[in-house]
C-alpha cells in the first residue's frame, strides 16, 4: 500500500536535511559550522512542520517523508 505524503515543503526540507547531512558526512568538510548550525536549523523546522500535527503522528509517516525524499533526490 503506498502512502501519500502531501506537503510538498515537507519533504523539499527533508531532502535539504539530507543534503547537508551528508555533506557534514565526508571525510574533511569544509564550513563544518555552517553546516551543523544548518542542520539544527533544519532539524528545528522538519520537527515543528504543522504537518505532524495533524496526520503525520503516526511512525511510518516520518519512513514515508524519508522515502519520498530519497525519490525526489534522485530525480533529475
Amino acid at each position: 500500500m503506498e502512502h501519500a505524503l502531501s506537503a510538498r515543503d515537507l519533504i523539499e526540507l527533508q531532502v535539504d536535511w539530507q543534503r547537508t547531512y551528508a555533506a557534514l558526512a565526508v571525510p574533511r568538510p569544509v564550513h563544518t559550522t555552517a553546516l551543523r548550525r544548518r542542520l539544527q536549523a533544519l532539524s528545528g523546522r522538519l520537527l515543528f512542520h504543522p504537518y505532524w500535527s495533524g496526520p503525520g503522528r503516526m511512525p511510518a509517516a516520518r519512513v514515508e517523508l524519508r522515502r519520498q525524499a530519497r525519490a525526489l533526490e534522485r530525480m533529475p
